[in-house]
């Protein structure tokens, strides 16, 4: 992978990769924020595209034969030095949560550098923590295997 990109896998029909310029071609959401990190007290606008959309494109297979099957989905956000940070797919999909956790592609009306990649930003969060710098790995997948005894 080079620097920037963002491999979208997992549990998925289509993996794929994505870019910032990917990412700024796409219908663009704004979000304001307010979050506590290691810095202090944050304040910002981030633009970007939802990582529901993102997701979705990835085509994540979900059991139709399950009741709401994609409530057993979840997705893994990973960044620069293996950061990581985990979504229940509720958390994403606005057809069950109200939040709007993007690809940022700006913070404060200044653009990423390619390089660096989207930052992942969970705009309901009030701690910093979720947000995941150099965002380069994306992963759909199900929690079944592990709940139900296939890994330890």
């Amino acid at each position: 992978m080079k620097p920037g990109e963002v491999r979208v896998a997992g549990q998925v029909d289509k993996p794929y990769t994505v870019t910032l310029a990917d990412l700024r071609a796409l219908p663009q959401t704004s979000v304001s924020v307010e979050f506590t990190s290691a810095k202090g007290p944050q304040k910002h606008t981030y633009k970007g595209v939802l990582l529901h959309e993102v997701l979705k494109n990835a085509q994540p297979r979900f059991d139709a034969s399950k009741k709401n099957g994609q409530l057993r989905g979840v997705a893994v956000a990973t960044g620069g030095g293996d950061y990581r940070a985990v979504f229940a797919w509720a958390e994403i999909d606005p057809g069950f949560a109200k939040s709007q956790v993007i690809l940022a592609v700006s913070e404060d009306d200044v653009p990423f550098e390619d390089t660096s990649g989207p930052r992942l930003v969970a705009p309901q969060d009030t701690k910093g923590g979720r947000y995941v710098s150099e965002l380069n790995q994306l992963w759909g997948g199900v929690v079944d295997p592990v709940v139900d005894g296939g890994q330890h």
